[in-house]
Order: C-alpha cells, then structure tokens, then sequence
C-alpha cells in the first residue's frame, strides 16, 4: 500500500535495500495496485552507502524515526529534490543510515498509541512533502 500511496503523492522512485526489506512478491504487487507501473526502484546493497550517493547527487535526505527531536511539520524543503528515509517498525533507522541523513525527523503524535506502522508515517511523509511542493 505505501508504494500504491507514494506513486499517488508523486514520488519519482524507491530505493530498496535488497536484505532486510519486504521484496516485490505477488502480494505487495497486488497491494500497490498498478503503482508498480509507473514508480522506478532500485535494490541497492546497503542503504547508508545509497544515502551517500543521493547526498553527492545534490539530494536532501530525510529519515523518518519517532525518536527524533524535529517534526517532519518543522522541516524546512528547499527547492532540491528530496528523498524520504523509513526504517523498519520497531528498530526504525539504524544509527548508520541516521548519521548519513541531512535531518532525522518524526511525525507528532498526540493520541495514546506510540507510533505509526511504516506504511502509514511514509503516506504521510510523502504527501507532506507533496504539499509543500505545490
């Protein structure tokens, strides 16, 4: 579902890591209901050096953890493209792939649950970034 979400948000491509991320089986294809389609993805052997290649190409990566101190609402988007880091529920990122982001963000939570399924922060994520695209 969140490919389906972030092909819907404009999102111009995914990067997977190929370990350790759920992988294009025919129930994720289903659940991204065409997006698949439209949305280019790269596997790439480790993120942190992935996060490293985006940054050298002029582009500003985000990584979404709940522990982080800065609101994903506070951040502040230049005009370069951007790329949205989500770690795995309940570990999120690791401390490598946090220290190669330009900002470590999270979304606020005001109800009594203490987190967002990954699905669901990177929906939000990406159409956050979308609306203040526009």
């Amino acid at each position: 579902a969140l490919l389906r979400s972030a092909e819907c948000a404009g999102v111009t491509g995914v990067v997977l890591p190929r370990h350790r991320a759920v992988h294009l089986s025919p129930t994720v294809t289903k659940a991204a209901a065409g997006a698949i389609e439209h949305l280019p993805m790269a596997l790439v052997a480790g993120l942190p050096a992935a996060v490293g290649r985006l940054r050298d190409l002029g582009v500003w990566v985000v990584g979404l953890d709940g522990a982080a101190d800065e609101s994903l609402f506070d951040l502040g988007l230049a005009a370069e493209p951007v790329a949205l880091v989500l770690g795995s529920e309940g570990k999120g990122l690791s401390r490598l792939v946090a220290q190669r982001c330009d900002s470590v963000v999270s979304i606020p939570l005001h109800g009594a649950l203490g987190s967002l399924n990954v699905g669901a922060a990177g929906t939000l994520a990406c159409y956050e970034v979308a609306r203040r695209r526009r």
